[in-house]
Formats: C-alpha cells, structure tokens, sequence
C-alpha cells in the first residue's frame, strides 16, 4: 500500500495494491476509483485533498486479530 500526496494539484493518490488498472471510475466530481481485472479497487484519488482529509496527519495502525 501507498499514498503519495501531490501538494502542486492537492491530489491524494492512495495505492491499494500495485496493479494495473483495468477500468477507473468516478465515485463523485473529486473521487476516482481505479479497479482491476477482477473489478477490486485497487487505488483511489481524491482530488480537493486538504478540504477532505487531514493531510498532515496520517496514523497507521494494525490491529492483531
């Protein structure tokens, strides 16, 4: 998984798995989903990121099962 924020466009691109994308479909006017072969998605992008999200702060966290 990746996330790359693109602070010039305040775009945020997060990658869920690294494959290509077969088809990429628009969730709303900012949302986009990119899918697979399968029909999985497999990155989203949000543009209008900061107004969305807070970008300055992200958490990671995994929780055992």
């Amino acid at each position: 998984m990746k996330i790359t924020y693109f602070h010039d466009t305040d775009t945020l691109f997060i990658e869920l798995k690294s494959v290509e994308p077969a088809e990429t479909r628009e969730w709303d006017q900012s949302t986009y989903l990119d899918l697979d072969a399968k029909g999985n998605v497999c990155a989203i992008t949000l543009e209008h990121a900061r107004e969305r999200a807070d970008i300055p702060e992200l958490v990671f966290e995994q929780v055992a099962a």
